[in-house]
C-alpha cells in the first residue's frame, strides 16, 4: 500500500504545515535529501501541546506528544513535496525531550514518532538512525521537539 494510502487509513488529522516564526525554513531539500527543522507538537487546531515530561506528562503522554510532532513533520513533507509517497526512506530522527533531570525514558518518548514513520513507510524504510536526549527546556514549554532527514525522489 502506498504511504499516502496508509496515512489516509490511519485517519490522522494533520495540523497545518508549520510556518517559521524566526529566521529559518521548515525544511530544505539538498539533492535527494529533505532536512526538516525542529518541529513541535502542533495540534490540528494550530495550538501547541505543552508541558514537561516527568512533571506535567508521564512517559506515555510524552510518546503521544512525539507522535503529534511526527504529524507536524508529515504536514511539512506534504506541503513541500506534495505527497508522503515521494519519501523513499527515513534517514535520521533527532529528538529532544523537555524533562526532569531524573527522567530517563527519552527513547520511549521518541518511539511515538519512529513508530508512526514505520507505520507509514514500513519498518525497513520508516526507521532510520536516531538520537534521543533530555533537555531542561524547549520553546513554548513543549514536551518534545524533533527534526528529521529523509531520502526523497
Amino acid at each position: 500500500m502506498p504511504p499516502s494510502d496508509v496515512l489516509r487509513a490511519l485517519a490522522l488529522p494533520l495540523p497545518p504545515a508549520p510556518q517559521p516564526v524566526g529566521a529559518y525554513t521548515p525544511c530544505l531539500r539538498m539533492g535527494n535529501l529533505l532536512y526538516t527543522s525542529g518541529h513541535l507538537p502542533l495540534l490540528p487546531d494550530g495550538s501547541l501541546l505543552r508541558g514537561k515530561v516527568g512533571v506535567d506528562l508521564d512517559a506515555d503522554a510524552g510518546k503521544a506528544a512525539a507522535r503529534q510532532v511526527a504529524c507536524a513533520i508529515l504536514a511539512t513533507i506534504e506541503n513541500a513535496l506534495g505527497s508522503v509517497d515521494r519519501v523513499k526512506r527515513v534517514v535520521k530522527v533527532l529528538g529532544m525531550v523537555n524533562c526532569t533531570p531524573d527522567f530517563t525514558k527519552q527513547p520511549h518518548v521518541l518511539n511515538g514518532c519512529s513508530e508512526l514513520f514505520a507505520e507509514i513507510w514500513g519498518r525497513e524504510a520508516g526507521i532510520g538512525v536516531r538520537s534521543a536526549f533530555g533537555v531542561a527546556a524547549l520553546p513554548e514549554n513543549v514536551p518534545v521537539e524533533i527534526e528529521a532527514v529523509f531520502e526523497v525522489e
